[in-house]
């Protein structure tokens, strides 16, 4: 292999700034969201499979958050590369007002609608007593988490302009931060240590929610301090106007998204619904599974951001059609190869992570099936992820709302629903299936990528 020219040594060292702290970052905190899993799992099955239920709805306001936000998060990356400071400072408020709209409603809806929601996931096959105790158990679970959905959307606004303004390292040292508060008063508070009353899964989302306002706490106070690193905050709450030609291009190019991430989320939801249907050992198999699996995939999930970042700010600063496409196919195939390494390990360990949790031998053994079939489709995943982000940087909002929601709901949950409903099949090959669908999504990614109409300008 050849020596790398030194323009070469400057992309990749490029790439390698914006992608390692959201690296670190994401591992960290998928790291100790796997310990928060296995402490939850230690007190018991019924308990783990409460709160991994819990946590699949909030991941539904999460993802809307994040689609919200990110329509004006492209303004945000081409306005950063045009050197629009007054931009970015609108772009900015827009997405606090939306997280302070969308906190709002997410408590509300989950008020009224929390207990029927969790009720979808409890199949009649399984016994009473345990439906009641996980109902129970994921109530008091969700009641305290509701308090976490303000801070969150909050810290979203700040950590998300920081990073389409090149400031990744800022959010990586404030996900460090919330995650070790995290931990720590996980061990704290489930299991009462240090004097402290034994509170189990209480605990446990008393310790999230507390880490939400750390982390809100450090990225807001850093950028506010570093008015001279971060200008857009200067002025940023004197007025909350916002130009009304820029919102109504924020909201045309981001409400595709924002329906998108709800579309893509609730289906997740659905999905796992579907999986629930073989009983409690599944939601709790299922629950193992995709945290570990979510430690394994920091690689293509940081990449995918920075392909976005990146993307974006080459966009905004005009750089010709060649170099934007050599750019991005160079950090594609990067995020798929990385991902043939990770996958492999994965497969390989498979067999050893599901004996850590305290539960059954069958709940043990289902977990390794299915983090194979995860890994095995870990490069596929990468590449669509990055094909969402590429497509995403440019502004074609609608088109990644076909891309992703759309896909979802027209071929991945009416295949779920049938195979879960209308067949007796096991849920091995269910979740083969359904997972397998990833393979046709990455040749749909390929031939829109292959168009390049994703390549353009939008703040010029």
């Amino acid at each position: 292999m050849g020596k790398l020219s030194a323009k070469d040594q400057q992309f990749y060292k490029r790439v390698l700034m914006v992608t390692l702290p959201i690296i670190i970052q994401n591992g960290i905190t998928n790291f100790v969201s796997l310990l928060d899993n296995v402490m939850v799992g230690q007190v018991g099955t019924v308990q783990m499979s409460g709160v991994a239920i819990v946590n699949q709805l909030i991941f539904v306001f999460n993802l809307c958050v994040f689609g919200a936000t990110s329509g004006a998060g492209i303004f945000t990356s081409q306005f950063h590369g045009n050197q629009d400071t007054e931009g970015i400072r609108h772009t900015f408020r827009f997405k606090l007002l939306l997280g302070l709209l969308l906190s709002g409603l997410g408590i509300v809806f989950y008020l009224a609608a929390g207990e029927s929601l969790i009720g979808h996931f409890l199949s009649s096959g399984n016994a009473p007593e345990d439906m009641a105790a996980t109902m129970s158990y994921g109530m008091q679970y969700l009641h305290v988490m509701l308090w976490g959905l303000l801070p969150f959307a909050l810290a979203n606004a700040y950590a998300g302009t920081l990073r389409e303004t090149g400031q990744t390292v800022v959010h990586m040292a404030a996900g460090i931060t919330a995650v070790l508060v995290n931990f720590l008063l996980n061990y704290v508070l489930i299991f009462g240590h240090f004097g402290a009353p034994r509170m189990g899964v209480v605990g446990a989302a008393v310790a999230t929610v507390t880490s939400r306002y750390v982390e809100l706490a450090v990225v807001s106070i850093w950028t506010h301090r570093h008015a001279r690193q971060n200008p857009f905050i200067t002025g940023a709450y004197r007025s909350f106007r916002i130009p009304g030609a820029l919102a109504k291009r924020i909201i045309c190019k981001g409400m595709p998204l924002l329906v998108n991430e709800a579309m893509w989320s609730v289906g997740m939801a659905v999905l796992n619904q579907c999986y629930s249907t073989r009983g409690l050992e599944v939601v709790a198999a299922v629950n193992i599974s995709s945290t570990i699996y979510q430690l394994s995939s920091v690689v293509y999930l940081s990449m995918g951001n920075a392909v976005g970042i990146i993307m974006g700010q080459m966009l905004g600063a005009n750089t010709s059609v060649g170099e934007v496409r050599d750019a991005n196919n160079r950090m594609i195939r990067l995020s798929v190869l990385s991902c043939l390494v990770f996958g492999g390990l994965l497969a390989a360990m498979s067999g050893i992570f599901p004996r850590i949790y305290n539960t059954s031998d069958s709940v043990r053994q289902l977990s390794t099936q299915l983090i194979c079939i995860s890994a095995l489709l870990m490069p596929f995943q990468a590449y669509t992820h990055a094909a969402y982000f590429t497509l995403r940087s440019g502004g074609q909002t609608f088109v990644t709302f076909l891309f992703d929601g759309v896909f979802v709901w027209t071929v991945l949950v009416p295949l779920a629903f049938a195979l879960s409903r209308f067949t007796a099949m096991p849920i091995v090959p269910l979740f083969f299936a359904c997972q397998g669908l990833e393979i046709l999504k990455s040749v749909v990614g390929w031939l829109m990528l292959k168009r390049g109409s994703w390549i353009q300008c939008i703040v010029a």
